[in-house]
């Protein structure tokens, strides 16, 4: 159970730093883990072969590496000022 623990808070966190993009792993009855992009099984993009745990992890935390940025709207005002001196 841990093995696809491990894998789903990778694609998780893939989802975070995508702004929610519909993200999701399957897993083969082999033990094999792939990521797709799409609700619908029908029109669903695989985007890599399937791959071992660790290698999945591995790809799912290459995949869109930037993260959001969070800012509040102080620190926008304070961004730009600085910009302004």
């Amino acid at each position: 159970m841990a093995r696809s623990t491990k894998a789903s808070n990778a694609v998780l966190r893939l989802q975070q730093r995508s702004n929610n993009a519909p993200y999701s792993m399957v897993t083969t009855a082999s033990g094999h883990f792939f990521l797709v992009l799409g609700h619908d099984p029908d029109t669903q993009e695989k985007l890599c072969a399937p791959l071992e745990i660790d290698e999945f992890v591995r790809f799912v935390n290459s995949v869109n590496k930037e993260a959001p940025r969070k800012a509040s709207k102080l620190d926008i005002a304070f961004e730009a000022k600085l910009k302004r001196s």
